[in-house]
């Protein structure tokens, strides 16, 4: 399978190893010093119980170099996501697949939903649904990536989890030819791959974490440990998660598991720091829309209360602002 990999950070660095070792022809589209290091020495993968894997592939910062694919993943933080979506014309042939593995709440999340959303954009993240016109929803298939990682310097990405896995599938739910195609294609080592006919289950279930582990870690300067060891940041979780279920819950979604089972499967990761804490300390603007104030929106879509997550999207927006 040919697959262009727009964004080559910490998952889709990682991504784009995996599946070249399988055996698919990957190029990835980076920028800056990372991609002058991947150019230069190949791109390196670190994991956490097994050898480096150093690879080289076809790198660069315009997409039109590489010509239609057969599959586009979408590794860039979703608030960079508006302005690549315009460059991905030269990468699109009649069945190109595109695979956004992104956190929290995408742009295209109505698509195909059903009900009286149907269609509509998620306005703190497309305001005026510029996003949803510039690339056609047919041919996004759902993703959500349960691995974790960082990029400790130009031209390596780490896998801080122990393992990949992917879970995906189509936005209306159906069983197509093309997602079981598109999971065996993916099923290479080091990837663990599911389909789910529910794949906003998935992404809300992530989500349950990310809306609360990540802007307290990043507000509180404090990783997975000291978060789980702090009795008053472990009340405010719960509070955040409390609420996002409730939200889900308004627009059809069953969680995969209790708040409980979550806090408790954050308290055994260790000093883990997420996402929104590695941007605060690099300097970085954060995925906050996405993983917060799209969970505001949605609410208030359906007058769910959410009083402290409300907050907290008050706070980590502010502390946003300082970082762009």
């Amino acid at each position: 399978m040919k697959i262009c990999i727009f964004g080559a950070g910490a998952i889709g660095g990682a991504l784009g190893v995996h599946l070249a070792r399988g055996g698919h022809d990957v190029s990835l589209v980076a920028r800056g010093p990372h991609l002058a290091a991947i150019r230069a020495r190949g791109l390196t993968l670190r994991q956490k119980e097994a050898a480096d894997i150093t690879l080289r592939m076809p790198a660069g910062d315009d997409p039109a170099a590489f010509g239609p694919q057969d599959l586009v993943i979408i590794g860039v933080k979703a608030h960079g996501v508006p302005a690549i979506l315009p460059q991905f014309k030269p990468l699109l042939g009649p069945e190109t697949i595109v695979l956004p593995a992104l956190n929290g709440i995408p742009w295209w999340y109505f698509h195909k939903a059903g009900g009286r959303y149907e269609g509509q954009p998620v306005r703190c993240l497309d305001p005026d649904g510029a996003m949803l016109k510039a690339l056609d929803s047919a041919r996004i298939v759902g993703c959500v990536v349960y691995g974790a990682g960082d990029v400790p310097a130009p031209g390596v990405v780490r896998q801080t989890s122990l393992d990949q896995p992917l879970t995906i599938g189509e936005p209306d739910g159906t069983a197509t030819p093309r997602l079981a195609a598109l999971a065996k294609a993916l099923s290479v080592p080091g990837l663990k791959v599911t389909t789910d006919s529910k794949i906003r289950n998935a992404i809300w279930t992530k989500l349950l974490g990310n809306v609360a582990f990540n802007p307290i870690s990043a507000l509180a300067r404090a990783d997975m440990q000291m978060i789980a060891e702090s009795e008053r940041l472990n009340a405010l979780v719960r509070n955040l998660m409390t609420e996002a279920v409730a939200t889900g819950h308004a627009h059809g979604i069953t969680f995969a598991m209790t708040v409980d089972q979550r806090l408790a499967m954050a308290g055994r990761l260790g000093p883990v720091k997420p996402s929104m804490l590695q941007d605060v300390e690099q300097g970085r603007p954060m995925e906050v829309e996405a993983i917060v104030g799209a969970v505001v929106e949605l609410a208030r879509l359906e007058n769910v209360p959410t009083p402290t997550i409300d907050a907290v999207y008050a706070l980590i927006s502010g502390r946003d602002a300082t970082l762009r």
